[in-house]
């Protein structure tokens, strides 16, 4: 027994030995960093410029990162370049007689050989006193172009950040630049920093070269797409005075095409004799087809499936022609729905910035309150008038044989004029926190036969607010008008229901309209009003709660006396890379006549 018992005790001594070893292992092994703490302290700045350099700090990173693996000679080198980083901002933020001391585990990370890094690093303090602050004494740069209009805070008297120095410098040289002096530099500057009286005087002499015209244009770079149609679309303004907001132009009109995948438009380094610069230009070209797919569900309106082929190039000219299909089903009825489009746009046909397009199509549709079998084509000019502001107008004829509350197989034969004017001025298309998006519809039609006469107008209003950097407002406004037709003697893709995903969320879809004996029909005014609280909780999850307003109205302006709808409900974003946000919506109805209960929408991108 007693020897038993011996030789169980030496096992328990060699199990906790291996214990202490594996715990120990890291600082036993060379160069193998064990967990350590980083923090930087600031005496003399504000909280913010704290928070700023503990930001910035290369140690702090690494101590923050969740990986183990990092080498104590990893964090000595992050700690000494912490010296350049930590002084760059202090300069940035106006301190030009800071005193830095970088402590690793209590000695100085400047005194320790970069070579001979300790076996083992358990903490690094990063203590900044960052002395008094600078004001601007003498603030000069010159000579600059006419009316310039230089940053207030490169002043005598304000806070001495060098920001405010480059601020000043670009916009001088921008100055000069958007007079024609392409090749305008600085040509000296002087900086002294007064210790004694805490003031830095600033002298910068610009160079601005002379007034230089676009010389030559060279391409390069394309494979598929004809230079002759590159030179067409860029609309390059060769012999005119040098203007950068004319190279940026040049660059948007090529890429908005979707012909190419990169646009660069450079300089040559030196100025030709005439007073011209040549300016070289080198695209990358985009794969010529593309297919996708997309799915969007909802509780009430069913499943949609849809599809679009492109070719990105038809003819050599970056030509684009876009292929569309689509079909749905609706789960109350079993009913099928579908289409099959197409446009083709021909950048620069009529000048830089009007695309010519054609266009046609044939749809099935079965809604609730119609069904109808619509065939048309036609042609129109797209103009782009600035980065914000687009608009269109086309043409053609429009066939259209309807099953609805007036009656079964009637027919629509017109002639269509569509346009669209579209002013775009959100940070973000795709997912907006500030700004506005404008868009008008209007089609007037020309009836044939028994068809009447009138115009369709639609205008769709939208604006976001910022609150905070998590929390943004959302707003929406939609009015929608018939004119010179009767409800019964216009098709009913022209009228307005209210109900569903893109008016009312809440209600079923096109459950509002305007009444006909036992049924339903669209009207010719409608009302429809959104407001939406985004608050992120996550940089993937959105929170959104909703409430949702619709009017109809059965003459060409809403009243008070017209039945309205309402809904509200929840809502979560969930954002994928490369797809965007995936949209769930859970909405109940809040008001008005309608049997259904709760909604849900699933789809892709926010709701507007």
């Amino acid at each position: 027994m007693g020897s038993g018992s011996l030789m169980t005790r030496k096992s328990n001594g060699r199990r906790l030995g291996l214990a202490l070893a594996i715990a120990t292992l890291p600082a036993a092994l060379p160069g193998l960093a064990a967990a350590v703490e980083a923090e930087v302290t600031v005496t003399g700045g504000p909280e913010r410029l704290e928070k700023r350099l503990s930001a910035a700090s290369l140690t702090v990173t690494l101590a923050n990162d969740d990986a183990t693996d990092h080498t104590s000679a990893e964090f000595l080198a992050a700690a000494r370049a912490d010296y350049a980083t930590l002084i760059s901002l202090l300069y940035d933020a106006g301190y030009f007689s800071p005193e830095i001391h970088i402590l690793v585990d209590g000695r100085e990370a400047s005194e320790i050989p970069p070579l001979n890094a300790p076996a083992v690093i358990n903490r690094v303090d990063l203590n900044v006193t960052t002395g008094r602050l600078f004001t601007f004494g003498q603030a000069d740069i010159g000579p600059l172009a006419p009316d310039t209009e230089l940053p207030e805070s490169f002043r005598t008297g304000e806070e001495a950040q060098t920001s405010a120095i480059r601020a000043a410098a670009i916009t001088s040289i921008n100055a000069w630049r958007d007079d024609g002096h392409a090749k305008a530099d600085i040509s000296g500057q002087s900086i002294v920093a007064d210790h004694p009286k805490a003031v830095l005087d600033v002298d910068v002499e610009l160079l601005p070269g002379p007034q230089l015209d676009f010389g030559t244009l060279s391409v390069a770079g394309n494979e598929d797409v004809r230079t002759e149609a590159i030179l067409r679309i860029a609309g390059y303004p060769e012999g005119e005075q040098f203007d950068p907001d004319q190279v940026s132009l040049v660059t948007s009109r090529l890429r908005r095409t979707g012909a190419f995948s990169s646009v660069s438009l450079k300089e040559a380094e030196t100025p030709n004799p005439d007073g011209t610069l040549d300016m070289n230009l080198v695209v990358g070209e985009q794969p010529k087809r593309r297919i996708s797919f997309g799915i969007e569900i909802d509780s009430d309106e069913g499943v949609t499936l849809s599809g679009e082929w492109i070719h990105r190039n038809l003819f050599g000219g970056a030509e684009r022609l876009k292929i569309e299909a689509e079909t749905g089903t609706n789960y109350s009825d079993l009913g099928f729905d579908g289409k099959l489009t197409f446009r083709l746009d021909m950048p620069a046909y009529f000048g830089t910035d009007n695309d010519l397009f054609f266009f046609g199509g044939i749809e099935y549709n079965d809604e609730t309150h119609y069904s109808s079998v619509n065939l048309y084509g036609g042609a129109g000019i797209r103009r782009v008038f600035s980065e914000y502001l687009t608009g269109e107008v086309s043409f053609g004829p429009f066939y259209s044989s309807v099953d609805d509350a007036y009656g079964s197989d009637r027919k629509f034969e017109e002639f269509r004029l569509p346009s669209r004017l579209e002013w775009d001025r959100r940070d973000d298309p795709v997912n907006a926190s500030k700004g506005f998006y404008l868009r008008t519809d209007v089609t007037p039609f020309m009836g044939f036969g028994e068809t009447e006469t009138g115009v369709s107008a639609l205008v769709d209003g939208r604006t976001y607010l910022s609150v905070t950097d998590k929390i943004v407002l959302a707003g929406r406004a939609q009015v929608g008008s018939v004119l010179g037709s009767s409800a019964q003697g216009t098709a009913p893709d022209l009228l307005f229901f209210s109900g569903g995903a893109d008016t009312v969320r809440g209600q079923p879809y096109q459950s509002l309209g305007i009444p006909v004996g036992n049924d339903t029909a669209g009207g010719r005014s409608f009302l429809g009003l959104s407001a939406e609280v985004r608050t992120r909780v996550t940089s993937a999850i959105t929170v959104v709660g909703f409430y949702d307003y619709g009017m109809i109205g059965a003459e060409s302006f809403v009243t008070g006396d017209d039945e309205s709808q309402s809904g509200a409900g929840l809502g979560v974003r969930y954002s994928l890379s490369g797809i965007g946000a995936i949209r769930l919506d859970v909405a109940y109805p809040v008001h008005g006549d309608t049997s259904d209960g709760l909604q849900f929408y699933i789809g892709i991108g926010q709701a507007f």
